[in-house]
């Protein structure tokens, strides 16, 4: 069966009315041209994802607010309104679940909920309840990410993730999230890519006048942000926050999945180079993987690869199609990376994020058939894969980048704030509707 038919056949007959291009139909078929034809397992988890700031809007009382728009930020562009779905979530919900997707994976913004040290807002807790229940009206999968990225400007302003202190406040934290809203969160994330903070890669020369602003405008030498941190600083302390919290939360409700996401390249060997990408991939991801292994789960986040010889990371080859964030399009990287998990934290992995930052929704359509053919094979494999959430379910705001990357299934007007269902949502949708990829 062609993906043209089988596609009309599992959304328009499911209640989504979509229309898949010809073009799209064409890329599919021959980004699987080949493939394994497997059905995933059942009870397989297909959903999609967001960032509280990235999509709710105004988050005032944020470390990112506040770097947005000091003198000297590296940042392209304030976060301003979103795509207000602080508001506009029932909406948003609705959409996803019409897309025939079981799961919504969204994080709470801990900044809202603690905007003063000690002091837990409600009313904010009652709001992102009602986000959960909302989900569950329509039989949606609950994954709650407690820190996607973002700090309360108040722990920025004492020191952040290098403070000590952090690892109470944040489990804290965690047990007030858990307390109010544990009933409905079906599996909970401590933290997203919990490996990663920009300082790794951007020279310290280019950060400093933001730092030094923010410092100022807080009024507080101290300041660290959780992605513009000293990593060896604060990695150990972001560890010990995830083992407390988890500890925590096991106490309150024992049977909650509970875990953190990781952000993994497919990091590989170059040519000529045995051993040097497997040297890096080791010294990146061994500390974290292992660390997963009290955890119910670990969450594989994964857009590229790297290639790496004696000297560091290489070009892509010469011609590589490029994502507007300028990695290689390379969505057999997807398996590389959860191949590696696996076999280092010998836990369950949910693909916790995966996607391409295009204007093509074309290339976006072949990116998810293609890295899902290699999901396949992890899977036929014997490696546990519990779900898959696509990045991400709308347009949005994504951090240094602002608003010129697309990674979302949902295009949103950047004035309106209309919401348009792109095509390849539905050839995602079909997927996930049918549980099996269109060969």
């Amino acid at each position: 069966m062609t993906v043209s038919n089988w596609t009309r056949r599992n959304v328009i007959a499911g209640g989504t009315a979509l229309a898949v291009t010809a073009s799209i139909t064409a890329s599919i078929n021959a980004a699987i041209a080949g493939a394994p034809r497997r059905s995933f397992p059942k009870g397989f988890i297909w959903g999609t994802a967001t960032a509280a700031h990235q999509v709710e809007g105004n988050n005032t009382n944020s470390d990112w607010w506040l770097l947005e728009t000091v003198p000297g930020t590296i940042i392209k562009e304030p976060s301003g309104a979103a795509c207000d779905h602080y508001h506009r979530y029932p909406q948003d919900i609705a959409t996803i679940a019409k897309l025939g997707l079981g799961s919504y994976r969204f994080s709470i913004e801990w900044a809202r909920i603690e905007p003063t040290a000690g002091h837990y807002d409600i009313r904010q807790l009652d709001h992102y309840r009602d986000m959960l229940r909302v989900c569950r009206s329509h039989g949606l999968h609950t994954v709650v990410t407690l820190h996607h990225f973002t700090s309360p400007a108040w722990l920025a302003a004492r020191g952040g993730f290098e403070d000590p202190a952090t690892v109470a406040a944040f489990t804290a934290y965690a047990e007030a999230v858990v307390r109010h809203c544990g009933d409905l969160i079906d599996t909970l994330c401590t933290f997203n890519e919990a490996n990663l903070s920009f300082s790794d890669f951007i020279p310290a020369t280019a950060l400093a006048p933001m730092l030094d602003a923010a410092k100022q405008a807080s009024g507080s030498p101290a300041y660290r942000s959780y992605l513009f941190d000293d990593s060896a600083r604060s990695k150990p302390i972001v560890r010990a926050c995830h083992v407390a919290a988890r500890r925590a939360i096991k106490t309150i409700r024992p049977n909650l999945p509970v875990g953190l996401t990781l952000a993994m390249s497919d990091i590989q060997d170059a040519p000529g180079a045995p051993g040097a990408g497997i040297a890096e991939r080791s010294k990146r991801y061994d500390v974290w993987l292992e660390l997963a292994r009290g955890d119910d789960f670990v969450g594989v986040q994964n857009y590229t690869r790297e290639r790496f010889d004696t000297k560091g990371s290489i070009p892509p080859p010469a011609g590589t199609v490029r994502t507007q964030l300028d990695q290689e399009y390379y969505p057999a990287g997807l398996a590389g990376a959860v191949r590696y998990a696996a076999s280092v934290a010998r836990r369950p992995i949910l693909v916790t994020e995966n996607g391409i930052g295009t204007q093509d929704d074309t290339l976006r359509a072949r990116y998810i058939a293609e890295a899902l053919s290699g999901l396949q094979g992890c899977i036929a494999a014997g490696i546990d894969v519990r779900g898959y959430w696509h990045w991400s379910a709308m347009d949005n705001f994504e951090w240094l980048f602002g608003y010129g990357p697309k990674f979302g299934l949902i295009a949103v007007d950047r004035v309106s704030q209309v919401r348009t269902v792109k095509p390849s949502a539905a050839v995602f949708s079909a997927i996930a509707r049918a549980n099996v990829l269109p060969v």
